[in-house]
């Protein structure tokens, strides 16, 4: 009885153990994800000040990463431990990740290809950079001992472009539809492949696990066999297994769990290979499995896009604490000069020689000295996998870890200088643009009107097609349409882009927003094919953060040389009629738009715009522009002019006037008004405008006229009051009047004030739930214009 009694007691008090060393590790585990989840809500925060400058999000993920975990508490808990294991396994699997990401977004027939200009100019800059680097890194002495083979290895990666990284900051800086952006993301990948390449090939000739000797030739051959083996494995087989997946799993149809597990099961095998059977370096390894991979088909799409989604919101945050934990700060030695003058010098050899290899090869080409020289920076970007292979050497003790923090300086420093290079591009393309009035009243008859014409998603497209076929005008020369989708650029989007043939342009491969943006096209393209005399259309696509989408927008219109800008309003009409609270954030934009554009701009509020079908053989539209007076009104008169050309439209202008009734404070007023210099030419170009409109249109009964005597803006309410459920569409002007008599006031209680005081009226809520309202502001040219013209071109 006492044996089990004592056995009670032993299994009670194990059990006791157990629990309590399984609530510890719930515990650990806890306070680790509350640590990773402030980690990344430090990234966050610090990126949204260091946005304004354009610095890129990387800067934020080092400065937070390298601060964070170079706390003494935090290195006290991470110094050798199961921590720093579980990290380390962490990042190699990442960037064995990243490196397959990296070769299947790269199309490796780029070699094969006539030799381009961006080519040459990566070659060039890979060359002089390495040369550099080789003659100048030994006096340096980065190793302990000197070694002629860690010094060339280190000029290879001096020489290299983070490609993936500049491809997204180009389009994040909104230059990469211009000629230099293109330029500049098509040499990165090339010069991108080809240092990642030397490097690859390096390894199977030397060891860097043991100091750089020489390989055997028996293990030469037998790793160059199994990579050989590897590619085959990757150009030849894969695309069976792919196409086999891509036909039982078409677009729109739910992938079936096994297929994808065969995939990936599949890519794992062909990525674990060479490093299984012949000692390769697995992220090398993944990097040519990817780059000899198919990278049509919706396997590689997902792998692409899942992946890169992983690195924007966990991995690359948790990658830079790893290198602070890897490379403690405490040993950079900042207190000596010789730590910075190593640092400056380090950096020097890869600036200057990108710089010098651009120039050189640009005198060749042909290219100005300045673009040459801004090539070359931009080229000079270095990225993740240079910082990674910086932190491994000194793990594999090939150099010291002050060493490996230089490395990782000079890194961030290539990236911080970007976008001040991109900001001297715009500015000089800036100055060589012309000076010329975009608009509606001074667009040339004989010449097509081009308008960007902007939509937010599928259901507007009925309205979209109403608008064009009313804003057609003469069909010839007819109207030049840049349809696009105004899409907000989120961190599952932002993990879609790929590059379009290897090296051009990002595109986006989401499902959701791949189905809405062809549904838009296939309703366009039916209404084209049906009847789109004189319609000329452009698919286009503004996609970016809501803080700068208004910098997208503006940008297109500049490059595009539109006369309009139609922006949708940011409330949409309810199944009952009255229209939604709305998105704020597209408020905003307007807004934005509004104070910058390049351009006229319009907003159309769509309360049914789309629901009426309309005809060419009978009036189906009854339409009013409002003529107050001013710039805008003038610029609305002359759109609503196109409108009155359509034969299904009946459009009345309606020209509210002031009549000064006795001796009122708001007649003497206007009177007081009537004498200055300002609004006796306001007045002159109102009458000028009003009565070329008349004479074009009105004489000759196309076009109803209605003339409104009112006194002040209270009558103005009324009237408007009184309009309600007659007109399906309204196009009045926002603003820009000389202290109109009819409208002092109404500014006090608008609840759109971008809309303007009548547009603001006439799109509230309590007004009809039929009427459509485009409100017009004409583009007021102050000098210089600060946008660009035609195609954004300074090479």
């Amino acid at each position: 009885m006492e044996f089990l009694n004592r056995n009670y007691t032993d299994f009670k008090n194990m059990e006791a153990r157990c629990t309590t060393q399984i609530s510890y590790k719930l515990a650990t585990i806890a306070v680790y994800m509350l640590g990773f989840f402030f980690l990344v809500f430090l990234c966050n925060f610090l990126h949204i000040f260091l946005r304004p400058m354009s610095q890129p999000r990387i800067i934020s993920e080092s400065i937070v990463g390298l601060f964070l975990s170079n706390m003494p508490f935090i290195r006290k808990q991470t110094n050798g431990g199961e921590i720093q294991k579980t990290l380390t396994y962490i990042v190699e699997g990442g960037m064995i990740c990243h490196m397959f990401v990296v070769g299947l977004e790269i199309d490796p027939h780029i070699f094969l290809q006539i030799p381009l200009r961006e080519a040459k100019v990566a070659c060039s800059g890979v060359l002089t950079t390495f040369i550099i680097g080789c003659l100048l890194t030994p006096f340096l002495n980065f190793p302990e001992t000197q070694n002629v083979t860690f010094n060339i290895c280190l000029a290879i990666i001096l020489s290299g472009t983070a490609s993936p990284l500049l491809a997204r900051l180009i389009t994040d800086l909104k230059i990469g539809k211009s000629d230099i952006g293109r330029f500049v993301v098509s040499a990165g990948v090339h010069s991108d492949l080809i240092s990642t390449l030397l490097i690859c090939i390096g390894f199977i000739i030397f060891d860097p696990s043991n100091n750089f000797y020489y390989r055997y030739s028996k293990n030469i051959l037998r790793m160059s066999s199994l990579i050989l083996i590897e590619t085959v494995l990757a150009a030849k087989v894969t695309p069976l297994l792919m196409n086999w997946v891509n036909r039982e799993n078409p677009d729109g149809k739910s992938m079936k769990g096994s297929h994808l597990v065969v995939s990936v099961a599949f890519v794992v095998m062909v990525c674990c290979f060479s490093p299984v059977f012949g000692d390769y370096n697995s992220v090398l390894s993944a990097f040519l499995a990817g780059l000899f991979m198919p990278r049509e088909g919706r396997i590689a799409k997902m792998m692409i896009s899942k992946v890169n989604y992983f690195f924007a919101t966990i991995f690359y945050p948790l990658f830079f604490f790893w290198v602070g934990t890897e490379a403690p700060l405490s040993h950079f030695g900042a207190g000596h000069i010789g730590t910075w003058a190593k640092l400056f010098f380090l950096y020097l050899i890869a600036t200057i020689g990108k710089v010098l290899g651009s120039v050189v090869s640009g005198v060749m080409l042909g290219f100005h000295w300045q673009e040459s020289i801004e090539i070359g920076l931009l080229l000079n970007i270095k990225g993740h996998f240079q910082v990674y292979l910086a932190i491994i050497a000194s793990n594999m003790k090939l150099s010291s870890i002050s060493t490996s923090i230089f490395m990782v300086f000079v890194t961030l420093l290539t990236i911080v200088y970007l976008p001040f290079v991109v900001t001297n591009i715009i500015d000089r393309a800036r100055k060589r643009s012309p000076t010329q009035r975009m608009a509606v009243q001074w667009h040339s008859p004989a010449n097509e009107l081009r308008i960007l014409l902007c939509i937010h998603g599928s259901q507007s497209v009925s309205s979209v097609t109403n608008f064009m076929e009313i804003s057609r005008g003469p069909a010839d020369p007819g109207i030049m349409v840049f349809l696009t989708d105004v899409i907000e650029l989120t961190d599952r989007i932002a993990a879609t882009l790929t590059h379009s043939d290897g090296v051009d342009d990002l595109i986006v491969t989401d499902p959701t927003v791949v189905g809405m943006r062809e549904q838009i096209t296939n309703a366009v393209n039916d209404y084209l094919n049906k009847d789109g005399d004189g319609i000329s259309v452009k698919r286009m696509l503004a996609l970016s953060t809501m803080n700068s989408m208004q910098q997208d927008i503006c940008i297109l219109a500049e490059d595009l040389m539109v006369s309009l800008i139609v922006l949708p309003f940011h409330k949409q009409q309810e199944a009952g009629g009255r229209l939604t609270i709305g998105l704020s954030g597209f408020r905003h934009v307007n807004r934005k738009v509004l104070r910058n554009a390049p351009c006229s701009i319009g907003i159309l509020v769509d309360r049914g715009l789309g629901t009426t079908t309309i005809s060419r053989t009978s009036i189906s539209l009854y339409a009013a522009v409002i003529f107050i007076g001013g710039k805008d009104d003038r610029e609305a008169l002359a759109y609503a002019g196109r409108v009155a050309c359509h034969p299904g439209v009946k459009l009345t202008v309606i020209r509210f006037l002031f009549e000064a009734s006795g001796d009122t404070v708001s007649s003497r007023i206007t009177i007081a008004k009537a004498n200055t210099a300002e609004y006796q030419e306001e007045m002159k170009l109102d009458d000028e405008g009003f009565a070329e409109f008349y004479d074009r249109h009105v004489a000759g009964g196309h076009v109803a006229y209605m003339e409104k005597y009112l006194d002040n803006s209270g009558q103005t309410f009324s009237t408007l009051r009184s309009l309600e459920g007659q007109y399906g569409l309204i196009i009045v002007g926002r603003g820009g009047r000389v202290n109109s008599v009819l409208t002092v006031g109404m500014n006090d209680w608008e609840e759109c004030p971008e809309l303007g005081p009548i547009g603001d009226i006439l799109s509230a809520s309590d007004y009809s739930t039929t009427a459509s309202v485009l409100i017009i502001q004409q583009h007021s040219l102050r000098g210089e214009l600060d946008g660009l013209h035609d195609e954004f071109s300074i090479m």
